[in-house]
């Protein structure tokens, strides 16, 4: 019987997981990762609805250990704190400081759960592991998953190959209803839990306020790029991200504004009106490029894990250099995001977005 160490989360999917695999007859037993601690890492502001008797891992422990209580598997437990820490929220930090919109859960699928938990599992006497994103893998090639709506493969288009090996994602031919009914019929205790959403280690938090605990608030001017008036005043270039439209902090206008570019030189907050020429593009730059196929002469991408699908022409590409052109502009391609490459349902890897141009000049109001 091959052994499945699975990671548990203490939500709804990594339960399931873990229950259709060991109804398909392997040995399953699951892992709790710790990869953070608020108290550990100074993270005291928070939001005051919060039950502060428990800390939000602790809670999702206790769920994960109810759920392997439930299915009759035994439950680790391992802390990669230290880790998290020096590989993803040190890199999270650095890129708010340079004015870019980093994506924190594509680095903790390269280092954490696809190289440090695998690793664990493999001492645990795995033959495989298994976690509950929503993707196929067949033999070492990622795929999208039946439910377009929950589809994961953006957030894993960083892993390699190498990394996909003895990879088991239980949930890539089910819907989230469906694995929701499976939970409820099973009698899981994580059944209707309200899945989280995100960047991980925030959770309910206030973002700014949780900001705050790491980087000091530095205000500026907010810009119109297009009259290059100051229309109002940032709390910090970091609190924003390209596209951004709500709690921009322009009082009094009722006119529909997006945040479109940012200084940190100069520390400006550039903004622009409606349906603005100043939020679109047509080509950019990617860099720390990983790739898990060769990229064809067509195919499309997306810009950011809810972004729209579109067609793109690679027309350069090197080791750690990619340029692409896509035909129709996109809007708000931000420096920072990962740009995720498909060819039809295989996902092809990815590169992360540096500069972004427009009839073939770089944005000026871009960082």
């Amino acid at each position: 019987m091959k052994k499945v160490i699975v990671g548990i989360s203490g939500g709804v999917d990594s339960a399931v997981a873990a229950l259709l695999l060991k109804k398909e007859g392997y040995e399953v037993e699951g892992l709790f990762m710790r990869n953070w601690d608020a108290m550990l890492n100074n993270d005291t502001l928070g939001n005051p609805n919060l039950n502060e008797n428990i800390c939000p891992q602790e809670q999702d422990y206790n769920d994960a250990l109810k759920a392997c209580e439930i299915l009759g598997i035994k439950l680790h437990r391992v802390d990669f704190i230290k880790e998290y820490w020096d590989y993803v929220f040190t890199y999270f930090l650095e890129e708010l400081k340079k004015g870019r919109t980093p994506n924190p859960d594509l680095l903790c699928n390269k280092f954490i759960k696809f190289d440090l938990f695998k690793k664990e599992a493999l001492k645990l006497g795995a033959d495989y592991i298994a976690t509950g994103h929503y993707a196929k893998v067949k033999n070492n090639t990622l795929y999208k998953a039946k439910d377009n709506n929950k589809d994961q493969t953006y957030f894993l288009a960083d892993i390699t190959k190498e990394q996909l090996t003895n990879v088991l994602f239980p949930l890539g031919d089910y819907t989230k209803p469906e694995v929701r009914k499976i939970a409820l019929e099973a009698g899981l205790n994580v059944a209707q839990k309200k899945d989280s959403t995100g960047i991980c280690f925030i959770g309910e938090r206030h973002y700014q306020d949780f900001i705050r605990n790491y980087l000091k608030p530095n205000p500026g001017n907010i810009i119109d790029v297009e009259t290059n008036e100051i229309i109002g005043k940032h709390t910090g270039l970091m609190n924003y991200t390209i596209g951004q439209r709500r709690n921009v902090g322009i009082s009094g206008n009722k006119e529909r504004h997006y945040v479109c570019g940012k200084n940190v030189k100069d520390n400006i907050l550039y903004v622009a009106f409606g349906d603005s020429k100043y939020l679109y593009s047509d080509s950019c730059t990617l860099d720390n490029i990983n790739l898990m196929d060769n990229l064809p002469s067509k195919l499309t991408a997306k810009f950011r894990y809810r972004g729209e699908e579109i067609p793109i022409i690679v027309e350069e590409i090197k080791d750690d250099y990619i340029k692409i052109k896509y035909p129709s502009l996109a809007k708000a391609v931000t420096p920072g995001q990962a740009c995720v490459f498909y060819d039809g349902e295989k996902c092809l890897g990815c590169g992360f977005i540096k500069d972004v141009y427009k009839n073939g000049e770089k944005l000026w109001y871009l960082c």
